[in-house]
């Protein structure tokens, strides 16, 4: 078709992408660098980022294979998928082929590439991860949003899915389940997964489970759903939340032999699109991902450190009135503001957007609202991101210190300034 010269070019943008901005994530950690620039005092707690470093040894292998500049495998080096199977072999008890491991630039572009090749409706719980429905949307795949209850941790419920899957039983759809829970820090549980398996396998419902948080599970006990829906689950996971390698961008996706197809279709988009993943990152992840004693002393004292920070936000906040439920793992906390509503509706505050720019403005503090998460948009809802400190510091404290309250007000205390000016603010 021509271009017409008289038209906006706008006019040739894909409907489906149309008014889309930038991920809310991403967007308030803009901002909030432009407002430090200006010389603001700004408390991040809007980007979920990784505060600990790369372990030093996965930085040392990554430096050893600097030279490495080849074309790798489009699925992977054969010897970091092999590590992958290893991994989930030694931590889930699951056995997989390398065959069928996939590594992309970060799970989000494999998340992207599955919703593309796999015609099926997107199926997610309110609220979840902010870029699960736009990609959705990019691709025109209908999205179902799943009512939860704050008394189940706002997650999947069995008895909900059935409902949904009852009403058009042979329709394919994904759901995606992450544990633990970005914005929540809901984990599910042994039993809450079985239920829920038994429904997924009655209809045939294809299952993502996200696991990008899964060693940062604060008593170092993640559960899978793959332990008891293997022939329907894909495992997600990579190196940028347990790892602390956020901007090293690798992920991979485990695929279960029933769905080797499905892998092998991942695959060949990949080889059309980014072709394949840093080479020296790939060979420093095999590192990250084999069993040293390193990385368990990394991962237990930066569990200690996130666990301590939740309990002592939760605590902070419950007694200001906020709602939420405990966070069991990674690094958020997504509080309800309801008992404010009318002396923050005296100060023009009236919903979740309103509410967190207005703290943003007045009092230095970055969170997102609730509706950037799949949340109705009067709801006085927020995710907290608990992770604006050194961890690096904090990760050689916590070496010779208990990590107790005073550890993390004495090391983590812009996380609990920040906490302790939210209180005050919401009831001023």
């Amino acid at each position: 078709m021509p271009i017409d010269q008289s038209r906006s070019p706008e006019v040739y943008l894909n409907l489906n992408v149309r008014g889309m901005g930038e991920s809310a994530t991403l967007a308030i950690n803009e901002r909030s660098r432009r407002l430090t620039a200006q010389g603001k005092q700004v408390y991040r707690l809007g980007l979920g980022q990784s505060p600990f470093p790369v372990p030093e040894h996965v930085r040392e292998s990554l430096a050893k294979n600097a030279h490495q500049k080849d074309y790798l495998p489009v699925k992977g080096l054969l010897a970091l998928r092999e590590a992958v199977v290893d991994w989930v072999k030694r931590t889930e008890g699951l056995d997989y082929s390398a065959d069928n491991v996939v590594v992309g630039p970060g799970t989000k572009e494999l998340m992207f590439l599955v919703q593309l090749v796999y015609c099926g409706d997107l199926v997610i719980p309110s609220p979840s991860w902010v870029s699960y429905a736009p990609q959705a949307q990019v691709i025109g795949r209908r999205i179902h949003w799943l009512r939860t209850r704050p008394e189940t941790g706002l997650g999947v419920e069995p008895e909900v899915v059935e409902e949904l899957c009852r009403q058009d039983p042979n329709r394919p759809r994904l759901l995606i389940l992450n544990s633990p829970s970005n914005p929540t820090g809901l984990c599910y549980s042994a039993d809450q997964l079985r239920s829920l398996a038994e429904v997924l396998r009655k209809y045939r419902v294809l299952a993502l489970s996200d696991e990008i948080y899964s060693d940062t599970h604060f008593k170092g006990e993640h559960i899978s759903l793959a332990r008891y829906y293997p022939e329907g689950t894909i495992i997600s996971n990579g190196l940028s939340k347990w790892c602390g390698a956020g901007g090293w961008r690798l992920g991979f996706f485990v695929f279960p032999q029933s769905m080797s197809w499905l892998a092998n279709a991942v695959a060949a988009v990949a080889s059309e699109t980014f072709t394949s993943t840093s080479a020296p990152i790939q060979y420093a992840a095999v590192t990250a991902l084999e069993d040293h004693q390193e990385m368990a002393s990394y991962l237990l004292h930066s569990r200690q450190i996130l666990s301590a920070l939740s309990n002592y936000a939760y605590k902070t906040l419950s007694d200001a009135g906020a709602v939420m439920n405990r966070s069991a793992g990674g690094f958020y906390l997504f509080p309800r503001f309801e008992a404010h509503r009318q002396e923050l509706a005296l100060r023009g505050i009236d919903n979740g957007q309103a509410f967190c720019e207005h703290l943003l403005e007045e009092n230095g503090v970055a969170v997102l609202p609730g509706h950037c998460f799949g949340r109705p948009a009067q709801e006085l809802s927020a995710r907290i991101a608990v992770v604006d400190f050194d961890g690096g510091r904090a990760l050689k404290q916590a070496n010779s210190q208990v990590v107790d309250e005073n550890f993390i007000k004495q090391h983590c205390n812009r996380v609990t300034t920040a906490i302790e000016r939210l209180v005050a603010w919401s009831k001023s």
